[in-house]
């Protein structure tokens, strides 16, 4: 066995903790409001979200992956494949042991912006402040407003509706009838375009723009029909007052819930096999190309890991996001989902980096501030955006101190 195979046999395991560590942090994240507002428990959160990601990271994952996260670095500025590979193993390890460590304290980060900055990082030695793409780095940076504060703004101007033409009313449950149907038809165009825009699958169909946004309109027209006749069966009474509203939400935010669950498995799973990917790719050719073909077998040791990592600790970053910044309702919690996904498929589309984690904290940063000040608590919003902050520069110098270690193992 040379060094290039037991590197490869390495990322493996590293690759493993990467996505053991997605699963109990960005992912508990598509799951946090759903369980903050008591529409699901936490075990049913964890089989739900552990299953949904396995499927999306497996089914839905692309099979061609970027072998360096994000463009970050220009790889051809390092001429030493087995340097290279070194690297690449080093800010895998440095990323899953950030994240984890953010895990264990029970606070979100982004695994994307952890992957980033550990690639930065051994950029910066192996080649040199020339090598690493600072405009994509100065996106990042920007995604760390620019995020959160969408999703707030969208999530606070969709519970401040549904408080004002449902909650506030006098006959609230005839609203409900009205209104939840036209947020369910919308919900559905806004899955229908995350799906065809955001997932591989979706964007292997090629459709024209027109197309997709045909066929979404079309599932939503259907939806809205259906869900009326739904939701009248479902309120019969005018006596159930708001307890008969938040039913026909917590519905509507189990699915909202799912959705984002199986999209993050689908998208995520790349973070942590990526690298890996880019490992393997040395190891096989003693090159690094800019696509790698990702075996099946890498998508599901993904797919394992990010499962089992919801399992174990996604209990932990769901009670912060989803119970100690502010106090959820079902109402207040679809707003949340609602704004955390429109504001992930825009961005993206628009070519910023953005964090799922970051959109779902400002969602629910939002709905809290519909209520007021009081209701949001900032000192664990502090805590949470002091370790959005943190994230890539620990991140990379975790990655430099892994790096100059294994280059002095292996070139010694």
């Amino acid at each position: 066995m040379d060094i290039y195979d037991l590197f490869f046999y390495l990322s493996l395991g590293a690759g493993f903790l990467m996505a053991f560590n997605l699963g109990a942090n960005d992912v508990a994240n598509s799951m946090a409001s759903a369980v903050g507002a008591r529409a699901i428990t936490v075990r049913q959160a964890v089989f739900i979200a552990g299953i949904l990601n396995f499927v999306g990271a497996v089914v839905l994952g692309s099979h061609v992956t970027a072998t360096i996260s994000k463009g970050i670095i220009n790889p051809a500025a390092i001429t030493d494949p087995k340097l290279l590979m070194i690297g690449m193993f080093a800010a895998l390890l440095a990323a899953g042991v950030w994240v984890l460590i953010a895990t264990l304290t029970s606070l979100p980060v982004s695994s994307t912006h952890s992957i980033v900055g550990a690639i930065t990082g051994f950029g910066l030695v192996a080649g040199g402040p020339s090598v690493v793409n600072w405009l994509k780095m100065g996106g990042i940076v920007l995604s760390w407003i620019i995020s959160p504060f969408f999703a707030a703004t969208i999530a606070y101007l969709v519970f401040t509706h549904i408080r004002k033409f449902i909650l506030y009313k006098r006959r609230f449950v005839r609203q409900v009838r009205r209104w939840a149907p036209f947020w369910v038809a919308l919900t559905v165009i806004l899955i229908a375009l995350s799906f065809l825009y955001k997932t591989p699958v979706g964007k292997s169909l090629n459709l024209h723009w027109s197309h997709s946004l045909a066929l979404a309109v079309s599932l939503s027209v259907l939806t809205y029909l259906v869900t009326r006749s739904f939701v009248s069966r479902m309120i019969l009474d005018e006596e159930e007052g708001a307890e008969g509203v938040e039913l026909v939400f917590r519905k509507m935010q189990v699915g909202t819930s799912c959705y984002v669950a199986l999209s993050q498995g689908a998208n995520d799973v790349a973070n942590a096999i990526g690298p890996v990917a880019a490992i393997y790719l040395i190891a096989k050719e003693h090159q690094l190309l800019a696509k790698a073909d990702v075996p099946l077998s890498m998508l599901i040791l993904g797919g394992v890991g990010i499962a089992i990592g919801i399992s174990v600790l996604g209990h932990k970053v769901m009670a912060t996001v989803g119970e100690k910044i502010t106090t959820l309702t079902n109402t207040r919690g679809f707003a949340v989902d609602f704004g955390a996904a429109s504001t992930v498929l825009v961005a993206s589309n628009l070519g910023l980096p953005v964090s799922t984690t970051h959109a779902a904290v400002g969602g629910v940063v939002g709905v809290g501030l519909a209520r007021g000040f009081h209701a949001v608590d900032f000192r664990v919003l502090l805590r949470i955006v002091a370790y959005w902050v943190a994230t890539v520069p620990i991140a990379a110098l975790t990655s430099i101190v892994f790096f100059v270690l294994l280059k002095w193992l292996c070139y010694s």
